[in-house]
């Protein structure tokens, strides 16, 4: 304060004691929520019918699948973008040996604002492990090169608003070039009858668009009369969806039959009316200390929204919105993370990431119900670990979060 360029500054008081009791209530209510969440999967794990998982594969471990990498440099020129995937394609030397033709089910990982196409390759290499095709987009102009530019002067913002559109339509694009290169390219083996996706931050907002969760400018306009004075800094970056056309899109892709959202900005963007759009199976990743995407408005209470029949809610108990990158690439990040963001053992989240992803999308996208027992809160307590908790739910109703939320 001594360095401040004035002689003499004037302080509110009164607002500020007002945005310190606001920001102490958010704390409690929050608090409330997880607490509450995480007594629900320890009742729904001890009244589950146990199953020996001692004896059942270790879906934390790799798979029985060697992959190849191709990295393909792709332009779609109606809306002038261009941009590079990587993708994992798995090789079925078991099925082969059989005189089989194995045709892999394929994943789409979209990264998160600031982020790239590494942040989650360790994500992509498990389920390429276990028989998934993975391709993994960088989004041109919220990626890390995008943020890099920023801070470099090269660029005005973090991203423009038209990202909450082309997002989606980058993924829906790469399925399309990956239908082609299934008919013209011996080496793509792919069903594309069969395919998730997964995404992380503004990944998350993309890939419950591509689910089917419709933009809500309504409630847009509602929250975001003034951003500024809150504390959920996702806000911010929702709020820029206003400067679009207000116009109906249409970003849903009926080829994906299950969706991961880890950390996802969904409140304003989508709000009830449009998460409830959901129809397909979803999971819903969460952080209890995830300070930019706050976890009670941007996720527990979304949560409640979507109707979707078959519906999952993992908690990282004290975990951050990065528990689940990857940021020890130096290529992956423009800034260095420090540890104190990051949050405790990283390392736990993406084990956990790894065997949820695998038994949920061999559940719900190749429908093979040997791997159902995994998605239970038995299991979650099984494999949890401190100092980073891992709880679950399939179900949290309204009334039972209102009081916190009044």
């Amino acid at each position: 304060m001594r360095q401040f360029p004035t002689n003499g500054i004037r302080v509110d008081l009164v607002q500020s004691l007002e945005i310190v009791e606001e920001l102490q209530a958010l704390i409690e209510r929050t608090n409330q929520a997880i607490a509450l969440i995480q007594k629900e999967s320890t009742t729904a794990a001890i009244n589950q019918q146990p199953a020996n998982f001692s004896q059942l594969p270790d879906l934390r471990q790799t798979g029985s699948f060697s992959w190849n990498k191709r990295t393909l440099k792709l332009y779609d020129r109606s809306r002038n973008r261009a941009f590079v995937t990587d993708v994992y394609i798995p090789q079925a030397s078991g099925a082969a040996s059989q005189g089989e033709l194995y045709l892999a089910p394929v994943i789409v990982i979209s990264h998160g604002l600031g982020s790239d196409r590494n942040t989650f390759r360790y994500l992509a290499q498990q389920l390429a492990s276990y028989g998934f095709a993975v391709a993994v987009p960088s989004h041109p102009n919220s990626n890390a090169e995008q943020l890099r530019s920023l801070l470099n002067g090269r660029a005005s913002t973090v991203t423009p608003p038209s990202e909450f559109i082309n997002r989606p339509l980058d993924v829906s694009y790469l399925l399309d070039v990956l239908a082609q290169l299934d008919r013209t390219d011996s080496s793509f083996a792919l069903n594309l009858q069969q395919v998730g996706v997964v995404g992380h931050s503004f990944g998350g907002y993309t890939a419950l668009a591509l689910a089917g969760a419709s933009l809500n400018f309504d409630q847009l306009q509602q929250d975001c009369k003034n951003p500024n004075n809150t504390f959920n800094l996702s806000l911010l970056l929702q709020c820029r969806t206003l400067e679009l056309p207000r116009t109906q899109y249409n970003l849903q892709d009926k080829r994906i039959k299950a969706a991961i959202a880890i950390n996802p900005i969904t409140s304003s963007v989508f709000g009830q009316n449009g998460l409830s759009q959901i129809q397909i199976p979803v999971t819903i990743v969460s952080s209890s200390a995830d300070k930019v995407a706050p976890t009670l408005p941007e996720q527990i209470l979304p949560f409640t929204w979507i109707t979707a029949k078959n519906k999952y809610f993992l908690l990282f108990g004290d975990g951050t919105h990065f528990s689940a990158a990857d940021t020890s690439d130096p290529d992956t990040e423009p800034l260095p993370i420090p540890e104190s963001v990051i949050g405790p053992e990283p390392s736990l989240a993406r084990r956990y990431l790894k065997a949820w992803s695998v038994a949920f999308f061999e559940t719900y996208v190749t429908d093979s119900q040997e791997y159902h027992p995994y998605l239970s809160a038995d299991y979650a307590q099984v494999i949890s670990q401190p100092p980073l908790t891992l709880s679950l739910v399939q179900s949290l109703l309204t009334n039972q979060l209102a009081q916190l939320v009044e």
